[in-house]
């Protein structure tokens, strides 16, 4: 930056890390730093770029519309912008992701690169070529955000709709990354928002680590394309951890639901005397823990002599969760 451009500061639009990143360095260096983000993201990256000193501005509902508002107070204020993705230096700096995990594990066959504007794989795919040029690049996309895909495809642009993956929630690639891309990647793999809380799941319970939606997309790709990469050494860079503690927990319930870890029974009961608790000391015996109950005699019930019960249970598996099944229905 010249004299006159550090004197009245920078400008970016971003959804999570880029915002960070700037509003730390522009701290860092004693620069005004303006961050335009989205109107639904997520409180955890808002106040991580807060927290720098930065002042962050909620405009528009994606990321797109916050960037055409970055781009009329850059105008206004004379800030300069700092684009998150279609931006040479920032594509330079985001590279050294893939020297760093070349030096630390040589002989890589494939990276799993998530893909929003571009910048990431752009970034990784030159520098991981220029180091090994045999080694495989692949982008990582949302099914419902695949801009990158559609552009490589010739396919006009397409996309929309929630997901988990806010850092990919990107309307469209820059030009500069998407020349790049398609010189330098493989091809780019999309992936469902299933197998993106998937990954969340399984990066919590084995690896120990928090990623959001948009960091854990490449080993969701692993997971979704198994046979592409069996046998293989495969880099996967997690880039991002910003996720909102209340939307980690609800994946990790949804992980345990869908492994037949949680299940909900509900159980028709006599009601009289005793009878629920012959039902909790069953579950227990046979190894449940149960996490809630519901009673209801009036709307659900099958008479006005029974009440319906509903448990929430923690099993072993989706087979202990049968054997409990099994055996409540033989009382």
């Amino acid at each position: 930056l010249t004299a006159a451009e550090r004197s009245r500061g920078v400008i970016a639009m971003s959804a999570g890390n880029h915002a960070q990143g700037v509003a730390f360095h522009a701290s860092r260096l004693g620069l005004r730093a303006v961050i335009v983000m989205p109107r639904g993201t997520p409180n955890t990256k808002v106040s991580a770029t807060k927290v720098h000193g930065a002042q962050v501005v909620l405009e528009g509902d994606t990321l797109a519309e916050a960037a055409a508002h970055a781009r009329k107070r850059q105008a206004r204020d004379g800030l300069t912008l700092i684009h998150p993705y279609d931006d040479p230096a920032i594509i330079a700096g985001q590279g050294t992701v893939a020297l760093e995990m070349l030096e630390q594990a040589p002989g890589l066959d494939a990276l799993l690169v998530p893909v929003g504007g571009g910048g990431l794989i752009s970034g990784m795919a030159c520098a991981a070529k220029a180091l090994e040029p045999a080694i495989e690049v692949w982008g990582v996309e949302s099914k419902a955000y695949c801009a990158m895909h559609q552009r490589l495809a010739g396919l006009p642009v397409s996309v929309g709709g929630d997901t988990i993956a806010e850092g990919l929630a990107v309307r469209d690639v820059g030009e500069l990354t998407l020349a790049m891309t398609r010189a330098l990647a493989n091809g780019v793999l999309l992936v469902e928002e299933a197998a993106i809380e998937r990954a969340i799941v399984a990066l919590v319970e084995i690896e120990k680590t928090v990623a959001e939606g948009a960091g854990a997309a490449g080993l969701a790709a692993l997971l979704e394309h198994p046979g592409r990469f069996a046998g293989r050494r495969v880099g996967i860079p997690l880039c991002g951890g910003n996720i909102d503690s209340r939307l980690l927990a609800a994946v990790l319930m949804r992980g345990l639901v869908r492994d037949g870890r949680l299940v909900r029974l509900r159980v028709n009961l006599p009601d009289v005397a005793g009878s629920l608790a012959r039902v909790t000391t069953l579950i227990g015996e046979a190894g449940g823990n149960i996490i809630e109950v519901q009673h209801q005699r009036v709307f659900d019930a099958a008479s006005a002599k029974s009440a319906e019960v509903e448990f929430m249970i923690e099993t072993r598996s989706r087979d202990h969760a049968r054997a409990i099944e099994d055996a409540l229905g033989r009382l």
